[in-house]
């Protein structure tokens, strides 16, 4: 496809956040924290049955007192710590330092990977001439992630929710994308992993490309497609 620009969710498309039990051990690490292995693998079980991980599982059900902050969530920050600590909660941990200490370590750099062919999409897109816009549905600042892994210096703009007050799939926010990269929205296409969210681009007349939430061992080079097929491909009679 030829794109003048191209709109990247974070989670699930750019970087997968990692297993729910190496976040827990993370946790306990920091806080001195001592649990048997047995324990903590139960604790991590639990941990992602309630959804509690922010780009893990999704709550396999939102407790009724969390409803509203949990829709909210990604407009505001201190509303998407409250949803997912409040997740948390719901599991009975030995210290309740912990929470906090969950939250935090899934903020931090070394507990998101990038897929496989991440770097060499937004490379050669670069390459390109193609302007290239981070659009997040998140309630804390992911620049430090890219800059950790090398990525920022091919990313042109940010646009995350909790910095505009708006989620997607509203309009809005991928709106505010496409003026920060000077582009007309049908000229970009949005690539995701959320039926719903990611695609709400369509609205306003970009191209959407989805792809997978899979671990990034199981998904190499699903964002590839977005280049189109190689120089010297040949169509078969």
């Amino acid at each position: 496809m030829t794109i003048k620009g191209a709109l990247f969710d974070f989670s699930g498309t750019l970087f997968r956040i990692e297993s729910t039990e190496s976040w827990l051990r993370a946790a306990l690490e920091r806080t001195g924290t001592a649990v048997p292995d047995e324990e903590a693998v139960r604790y991590a079980r639990d941990l992602e049955d309630v959804g509690a991980l922010p780009g893990g599982a999704p709550p396999v059900a939102v407790p009724p007192h969390l409803e509203e902050v949990w829709r909210v969530r990604d407009r505001d920050a201190e509303l998407h710590r409250a949803a997912y600590t409040g997740l948390a909660r719901q599991v009975p941990l030995p210290r309740p330092e912990l929470y906090d200490a969950l939250y935090d370590r899934h903020r931090e750099p070394a507990a998101w990977r990038p897929y496989p062919d991440a770097p060499e999409v937004l490379g050669e897109l670069r390459r390109r001439g193609v302007r290239i816009a981070v659009v997040s549905n998140i309630g804390w600042d992911l620049r430090p992630v890219f800059r950790a892994h090398g990525l920022d210096g091919l990313v042109d703009a940010y646009v995350l929710s909790y910095e505009h007050g708006v989620q997607k799939p509203d309009p809005r926010l991928f709106q505010a994308a496409c003026d920060a990269l000077g582009l007309d929205p049908g000229d970009a296409v949005m690539v995701g992993d959320d039926r719903r969210a990611d695609a709400g681009a369509a609205a306003l007349g970009c191209r959407v490309h989805l792809v997978d939430h899979l671990p990034v061992d199981r998904r190499p080079d699903a964002l590839r497609a977005i280049l189109g097929p190689p120089p010297d491909a040949t169509t078969a009679p």
